[in-house]
């Protein structure tokens, strides 16, 4: 029994965009539980039997036409433009049996050359055939050329061709395809007849462009007309709930795809996965995975991918590892995810075999996946193989270069990261605005400022873009190094946007290097406000007050503190040894190493007093509380580092990563470490990356 669903007919598009958040009852429609749907089939003729060709005058395959301006060495021309003295023309249907030709071997740009012969004979007295409009629409597709798509639309309406159901879904998917919604709209609403095809094509170009509201009227419209659905709708239905954020939506059309019995569709099933991880239910997301009668690579990809967007990292590589042990074939979106994973968790073992896998499956050249390589070795301390992996890809995006300059600037090397954007240049690659903020943060973090502000006044000049506030907290940061407060102050002040929380962190980070505590206050108590929810606010402020002696300000904002229920967890550093990593806490004592650790800890104290090492009482501005100050030889950076020496072989790098900005007395002494062991220690704090070797840090002792 079919039942229309005709109490939504009335439904304003407004109300539609109202349901814009994440409330369920805001929603504007359900569809209920005890309809019950028809099972039938969709019933379609073949649109072929109605085409009518008359192309197929000539089956050889000619050579290309030579197309000549008129007066101008061919060997300059880009647009040709045909003389009858210069080209012998074909006959038509020859021509029209070519452009098929050329289309069905892909060759679409020479396609649409020869329709230009068609365009200037108007016809030629031959009719051209459906299956030549066929071919057409496949060649503006696949060059996604605009121009093409008026082109051939043109000579239909001159030439009066009757467009049965199957091309006038051909233009519509070309429109879409194309992006040109406004125009693929208008004919959706002209056709004298539509098929679920139709209402697919339509719906998944809004999907694609972010127009879920629209999606979700039209959606509700076939419904009416059919009650009936194929799995390719529900799944872009799906993805229209994800795109809104929205659950009820995506579980009501979850039970409508249970009850027409297309849940296990594999493509229903994925994009289920993908709303439900979207949506903060990965708990969901998991069931539908687990019910998938056969697990393809597509779904393996998205519930790792699922897990790992809301940090459950350690749970996505164990799903990677059951993947592998699966037997399912893993693409280079696997390997993609995946390093991005070991990214997050600082994993070098993990990331190394991904690689191992990448180059095994035989994606060792792919874009993305060496993409994600650059970017794992530049973030943590292995810039040398970031290199390497970017100079053996044999074709490279904006992202790639991107990668690779943030590399270079995070820790330190500023000049390799202009140069490299120099080359970018060169290469005629285009910036964007994440170019600009790489390689402007790699001059900050390198005190290069007469190029970095040569760079950030090309942004408007030559590249046309406008610079944003991360630009803008660079340009502060700079200024800050070389201690121009007033100046990077005046800078905040004259943005032609409100001033944000980097900015002004930018400039707490200088007042605190240069010890302006007035400037530093100012700053403090914009972020304070600006951010009332992050606890590193209060605690900076608070030492803030504490430091210049105001102790009623300061006893206010421990009061806020207790009344909001806030307390500074502990800081903790993890280093990964033999492929665990272990996590350290200030003064924690509760490791089965826990005395050679210590011992090792003072072992190497004491061996860079001996260099000049003295403990720094008390820092300016740090954002830990006072009992960090009380343990200060037993940091949690420091414990993570001596277990990382004891654990490895003389000559092994160390990776630290820790969830707080390390503090000047452990900057210190790490710096005096390296120079004893003969280590190189990458420490990830905070802030930034601290690169250190030889008794020196990237950072230039700035963060």
């Amino acid at each position: 029994m079919e039942v229309p669903l005709s109490r939504f007919h009335s439904f304003a598009s407004d109300e539609i965009r109202s349901s814009n958040s994440s409330s369920s009852r805001g929603f504007p429609f359900s569809l209920p539980d005890s309809v019950f749907f028809s099972r039938r089939k969709w019933r379609r003729n073949n649109p072929f039997s109605r085409i009518r060709c008359s192309s197929a005058m000539e089956q050889g395959l000619k050579p290309r036409p030579k197309l000549q301006r008129l007066g101008t060495d061919a060997g300059e021309r880009k647009v040709p433009v045909l003389e009858e003295t210069q080209v012998r023309k074909p006959p038509t249907g020859g021509i029209c049996n070519q452009i098929e030709k050329m289309v069905l071997y892909k060759r679409y740009r020479e396609a649409l050359e020869l329709f230009e012969i068609l365009e200037l004979e108007g016809g030629g007295g031959c009719e051209v055939g459906g299956s030549t409009f066929d071919a057409l629409v496949s060649a503006c597709i696949g060059l996604k050329s605009i121009r093409g798509v008026k082109r051939v639309c043109n000579y239909m309406t001159r030439n009066g061709f009757e467009l049965d159901l199957y091309l006038r879904n051909r233009i519509l998917l070309m429109h879409v395809r194309c992006g040109m919604m406004i125009d693929a709209r208008r004919l959706f609403e002209e056709m004298p007849e539509r098929n679920l095809v139709s209402w697919n094509t339509i719906i998944s170009g809004l999907v694609d462009c972010g127009q879920f509201v629209e999606a979700f009227r039209l959606f509700l419209m076939m419904w009416e007309e059919s009650s009936d659905g194929g799995s390719r709708i529900f799944a872009t239905m799906i993805r229209a709930s994800a795109g809104l954020g929205l659950l009820f939506p995506g579980r009501e059309i979850h039970s409508c795809a249970l009850k027409m019995g297309v849940d296990q569709d594999v493509f229903v099933a994925c994009a289920l996965i993908d709303m439900y991880s979207k949506c903060g239910c990965i708990e969901d997301a998991q069931f539908v995975f687990d019910e998938l009668p056969e697990k393809t690579t597509v779904g393996w990809n998205t519930i790792i991918a699922g897990y790992a967007l809301h940090g459950y990292s350690e749970e996505a590589l164990n799903l990677f590892y059951e993947m592998r042990d699966s037997g399912v074939k893993m693409d280079h979106f696997t390997f993609s995810i995946i390093i991005r994973i070991c990214a997050r968790l600082a994993s070098l073992e993990h990331a190394k075999q991904a690689h191992a896998g990448l180059v095994r499956h035989g994606y060792g050249l792919d874009i993305v996946a060496n993409t994600a390589l650059v970017d794992f070795y530049s973030k943590w301390g292995r810039v040398e193989d970031a290199r390497h992996v970017f100079d053996k890809m044999p074709s490279k995006n904006v992202i790639s270069w991107n990668a690779l300059i943030a590399g270079y600037g995070n820790h330190g090397r500023g000049d390799a990261a202009i140069e490299m954007f120099e080359k970018m240049l060169k290469e005629g690659m285009v910036p964007n605005h994440v170019t600009f903020l790489a390689v402007l943060s790699a001059c900050s973090y390198s005190g290069l400022s007469e190029r970095g502000w040569e760079i950030f006044e090309s942004m408007r000049r030559d590249h046309k873009i406008k610079p944003r506030a991360m630009h803008y907290a660079c340009m502060i940061e700079l200024l800050g190094r070389e201690g121009l407060l007033d100046e990077a102050y005046s800078l905040i002040r004259t943005a032609p946007f409100k001033p944000t929380a980097n900015m002004w962190a930018a400039l707490l980070t200088a007042c605190r290097i240069h010890e302006d505590l007035e400037l530093g206050q100012l700053a403090a108590e914009k972020l304070y406000g600006m951010e009332p929810e992050k606890l590193s606010n209060y605690i900076v402020l608070l030492n803030i007050y504490n430091s210049s002696g105001k102790l009623k300000e300061a006893a206010a904002v421990v009061h806020t503190l207790r009344r909001k229920g806030l307390r500074m967890l502990p800081v903790c550093s993890w280093i990964e040894v033999k492929k665990q990593a272990r996590v350290f806490y200030s003064g924690d004592k509760t490791h089965a190493e826990t005395k050679e650790i210590y011992r090792k800890v003072d072992e190497f104290m004491t061996e860079i007093s001996k260099h000049g090492y003295v403990p720094e009482q008390k820092s300016l501005l740090p954002d830990v509380d006072e009992h960090e100050e009380r343990i200060l030889l037993y940091h949690s950076e420091k414990l993570a580092i001596a277990y990382g020496l004891i654990s490895t072989s003389d000559g092994t790098p160390l990776q630290v990563v820790q969830s707080h900005r390390v503090c000047g007395d452990c900057h210190s002494a790490i710096k005096l470490i390296t120079m004893v062991t003969g280590r190189e220690i990458v420490l990830r704090d905070g802030s930034r990356f601290h690169h250190f070797k030889d008794g020196v840090c990237s950072c230039g002792d700035y963060w």
